[in-house]
């Protein structure tokens, strides 16, 4: 191999995980309906586990609790209301059947609309139970987000699945740019 290959080689070699991030951020899947086949399988598996929270009423009946107002971003659209089940989040683990948080839009008439979920596992926690091991969710590796941070939280890995609103920036995009807090009533 001629000595100018080499860096070549390895610079390839090297891209090869960034490549496969941004294609697992789901941006090839943006334009794909959110309905019927062609789904990523965790955003289908996300569906079927949580299609009976539409109904926000079912969700608090279930112990699902208010853990963010609406959250927004200046540009980047917003992320919505996080509703979570205080027993999921400080277990120390993910699991794609069973997210940490549900995500709602605030519509003008009080109303909330199912828009995704949020997984979100306490890195001290995943670090104390997975030792040396990356959290992701059914292969989809998690975001870190360290403290102190916007939500008062210890540091933290988290991954958002659009699956009941599309993303034009991909399924695991943390903001969705059709997704508004500006319809939420007054507090």
């Amino acid at each position: 191999m001629h000595s100018f290959q080499r860096p070549l080689l390895a610079a390839a070699i090297l891209s090869l995980p960034l490549l496969v991030a941004a294609h697992d951020q789901g941006n090839d899947d943006s334009d794909r309906p959110m309905t019927g086949k062609g789904l990523a399988p965790l955003v289908e598996k996300v569906k079927r586990a949580t299609a009976h929270f539409k109904n926000i009423s079912t969700a608090q009946n279930e112990g699902w609790v208010a853990a963010t107002p609406c959250v927004s971003g200046p540009t980047a659209g917003a992320m919505g209301v996080h509703f979570v089940l205080p027993a999921r989040v400080g277990d120390g683990q993910v699991d794609g059947d069973e997210p940490e948080a549900l995500i709602y839009e605030p519509l003008p008439n009080g109303a909330m609309r199912l828009v995704g979920v949020e997984f979100l596992v306490i890195a001290a926690d995943w670090a104390s139970k997975h030792p040396g091991t990356a959290p992701n969710v059914d292969g989809h590796l998690m975001h870190y987000v360290g403290e102190p941070n916007r939500y008062g939280l210890p540091a933290f890995y988290e991954l958002h699945v659009w699956a009941w609103e599309r993303n034009p920036d991909g399924y695991f995009s943390d903001w969705n740019k059709l997704v508004t807090c500006n319809k939420q009533a007054a507090q």
